[in-house]
C-alpha cells in the first residue's frame, strides 16, 4: 500500500500582503493553529505516515514545524532547496527521497478527499499513466483554470481567466516518480511545465470528487477558513461490531486465516469514507480474557484488516476492542468493565479521542447489547441480520435527513 505524501510548501503567498512577510502561507494560523496541521492530521488519519514537506521560503520555520509535529507512528521531514526553483524545481531537488508512487498536495489548499479512492489501484507499471489528479467542479473556474476531461483523462487543460461552470485542479495528485524526469532541469511548474504536457499524451488520469474544498491564497478565502475549517473538522461517524458485521462470526477469530468478509463489507467502509464519515470498530473480545489469544493478536488481525480495506481504497479510522469478561479468566481481565458492549465505553473513548458529531452518527451491531451500547452512547443503532453492508449502509445515508456526507 502507499504510505507516501508530498507537501509542496515552498510559496510566500504574494497575495496575502503583509500576513507571510516572515511566514510561509501553509504556516499561516487558521483556527488557531497552522493551516498545513490540517493537511498532516488528515494525511495521518488516512494511513499517510511517512509525510515530506518541500519547503523554500523560511526553511527554518518549516523545520520548527515538523519538529513541533512529530508523534509515534508518523515519519515527518522536511527538506528546503537552496534556492527558489518552482514547484517542479522542488521535486527535482527531492527526487531521492521519492518512492515509486507517492501523493503530492499543494500546501495552500484543502480539498476533504477519501485520498486511499484517489490512490486506488496504484498507477500502471507500464508508465502509460504517470499522475491522477483529483478534480473539483465548481460555479466559476475564472481563479482556477479548467481541466478538460474525457472518458476519465485530463484531455486539456486551460489558463486561468475562462468564467463559468466547469472542472478545476483540487491540488492532489497521485504520481510516478518517472514524472519528475520529464520536468526540466531548472527552475519549473508543474501546473505549467508538467501536466499539460503528460496530459497531451493522455497520461493523467482525472477523478472528480464533489467533497469540501478551500484555497487559503487570497484574503478572502483566508478570512473564510478560520471558521470553515475547523467547522469541518467535526465528523459524523459510524461504528461497526466486528464479528458477524464486517466478518463472519466463527467464534473467537484471531487469525487472518479465520476471516471472511461478509458480503459488501469492505464497500461499506469505503462508501462511509468517501462520504466523510469517521469509521470506527468497536469490538468485544473475551476470548483474550479467557485465555484463547493475545491482545496482540486482536491488535495484529486489526492491521491485517487494515491492509486489507486499503486494498479497495478504504480505511477504518480506529479500532477499539475490550479484552474483559465479568466471569472469565483472571485479573486483570477478569473484571465488570465500562468498556464490555452492552456498555457504551468503547463509544465513548472514541468519542473523546476524535472530533465526532454524535447527530447522525450510528452504530450497526448484530446483537441487542450492540444497540443498548450505542443507545447509552446517544447515538443511533441498527441491527444487522446478514446480507449485503453496503446496501444496509447506503440505505442509512439515504435517510439521513443531511444527507450523503458528514463533515467537510
Amino acid at each position: 500500500m502507499l504510505h507516501q505524501a508530498v507537501i509542496l510548501v515552498g510559496g510566500r503567498g504574494t497575495r496575502l500582503g503583509p500576513l507571510t512577510d516572515d511566514t510561509p502561507k501553509p504556516l499561516l494560523p487558521v483556527g488557531g493553529r497552522p493551516f498545513l496541521g490540517y493537511l498532516v492530521d488528515e494525511l495521518a488519519r488516512q494511513s499517510f505516515d511517512d509525510i515530506l514537506l518541500l519547503a523554500g521560503y523560511r526553511g527554518d520555520r518549516m523545520d520548527r514545524f515538523c519538529a513541533e509535529m512529530q508523534r509515534s507512528g508518523l515519519r515527518l521531514r522536511c527538506m528546503t532547496e537552496p534556492e527558489p526553483a518552482g514547484t517542479g524545481g522542488a521535486l527535482r531537488f527531492a527526487a531521492d527521497l521519492l518512492e515509486t508512487q507517492f501523493l503530492l498536495l499543494n500546501g495552500d489548499t484543502l480539498f476533504d478527499i477519501n485520498l486511499n479512492d484517489l490512490a486506488t489501484p496504484p498507477l500502471p507499471t507500464d508508465g502509460r499513466v504517470l499522475a491522477r489528479m483529483a478534480l473539483r467542479r465548481v460555479p466559476d473556474t475564472a481563479r482556477y483554470g479548467t481541466i478538460v476531461l474525457k472518458d476519465g483523462r485530463v484531455a486539456a487543460m486551460h489558463e486561468k481567466g475562462r468564467a463559468g461552470e466547469g472542472l478545476i485542479n483540487g491540488g492532489i495528485y497521485l504520481l510516478d516518480r518517472r514524472a519528475v524526469d520529464r520536468l526540466p532541469p531548472l527552475s519549473s511548474s508543474i501546473e505549467t511545465d508538467l501536466f499539460p504536457r503528460l496530459a497531451a499524451e493522455g497520461a493523467v488520469e482525472g477523478r472528480v470528487y464533489d467533497r469540501f474544498f478551500l484555497d487559503i491564497g487570497v484574503p478572502d478565502d483566508f478570512a473564510l477558513a478560520q471558521s470553515a475549517i475547523p467547522t469541518s473538522r467535526h465528523r459524523k461517524a459510524a461504528f461497526f461490531d466486528r464479528d458477524g458485521v464486517l466478518n463472519e462470526d466463527i467464534g473467537f477469530a484471531h487469525r487472518p486465516d479465520q476471516i471472511t468478509w461478509m458480503p459488501g463489507a469492505r464497500e461499506a467502509v469505503k462508501r462511509l469514507n468517501d462520504a466523510g464519515f469517521l469509521v470506527f470498530v468497536v469490538t468485544n473480545q473475551a476470548g483474550v480474557a479467557r485465555g484463547l489469544y493475545s491482545e496482540e493478536h486482536v491488535r495484529t488481525l486489526h492491521r491485517w484488516m487494515q491492509q486489507e480495506l486499503h486494498a479497495v481504497g478504504a480505511h477504518v479510522d480506529a479500532f477499539y476492542h475490550c479484552p474483559h469478561h465479568p466471569e472469565h479468566g483472571e485479573p486483570p481481565y477478569r473484571t465488570d468493565c465500562a468498556c464490555r458492549k452492552p456498555e457504551p465505553g468503547m463509544l465513548l473513548q472514541a468519542m473523546a479521542e476524535w472530533p465526532v458529531e454524535p447527530k447522525g452518527s450510528f452504530l450497526i451491531g448484530d446483537r441487542d447489547t450492540d444497540l443498548q451500547a450505542a443507545q447509552r452512547a446517544g447515538i443511533e443503532g441498527t441491527l444487522y441480520r446478514g446480507g449485503d453492508l453496503d446496501a444496509v449502509v447506503a440505505s442509512i445515508l439515504a435517510r439521513s435527513t443531511d444527507g450523503m456526507t458528514a463533515g467537510g
